[in-house]
């Protein structure tokens, strides 16, 4: 049974839903404040009794040019994921789900729809990166990248924890939280959010309703 975990207030201030390195062995970890609890439901997505609001972020597509995320994705339907491109399972994971639902969609609402993808790991992931990274998952996907503490500190409005990337066993890792955050067409706020084990049956189930801004 899975666990719907609803954010407080409290969690912008303490900044942090689970941080994961991609590719360790570390368990993620619990949040740091839950209003609420259900163990008897098996739905992938939990609906924030507080959403959030959108991060401030302009940053740098994979084109090279300028992109303002609240401008850009205004009244859209539109899910944010934090993560960088060498990670080996979570990302590409998570990615991929994504993409494999919003293919169940009808055109216009795969049209609608904005997937961001934004990296926790800038000084690998140019635009360049992530664009080759990105058309072999989806073309559609937003790529962002740009200066490491304006990514951190806008996953950090919306609960997210990302820190520096760092050498374990010779290998650059990158810790930061899994959660995909779905933002609502309608309020532009981030009403529900997917945790890692999320499965492409879950987004197919849920993206038609999220792309109409309803609670899955």
């Amino acid at each position: 049974m899975r666990k719907k975990m609803f954010a407080a207030a409290a969690l912008l201030a303490a900044a942090s839903l689970t941080l994961t390195a991609c590719g360790g062995d570390d368990e993620a970890g619990s949040p740091v404040s839950v209003v609420s609890e259900e163990t008897g439901s098996d739905k992938a997505a939990t609906v924030l009794d507080q959403p959030f609001e959108k991060p401030d972020l302009v940053l740098t597509d994979t084109h090279g040019k300028s992109y303002d995320l609240r401008k850009e994705t205004a009244g859209k339907p539109t899910l944010i994921y934090f993560g960088y491109t060498n990670c080996p399972d979570v990302c590409p994971s998570t990615m991929s789900n994504i993409a494999v639902a919003k293919k169940q969609l009808p055109k216009a609402d795969q049209d609608e729809l904005r997937v961001v993808f934004v990296t926790t790991d800038p000084e690998r992931d140019t635009p360049e990166a992530l664009g080759k990274w990105l058309k072999g998952i989806d073309p559609q996907v937003v790529g962002l990248t740009g200066d490491f503490d304006t990514i951190q500190a806008g996953a950090r409005t919306i609960g997210i924890s990302i820190e520096p990337t760092t050498k374990e066993k010779g290998k650059v890792v990158s810790m930061h939280g899994t959660q995909v955050i779905a933002f609502s067409p309608k309020t532009d706020a981030g009403y529900v959010l997917y945790g890692e084990d999320a499965t492409v049956d879950d987004y197919t189930a849920d993206l038609p309703k999220l792309v109409k801004g309803e609670k899955p």
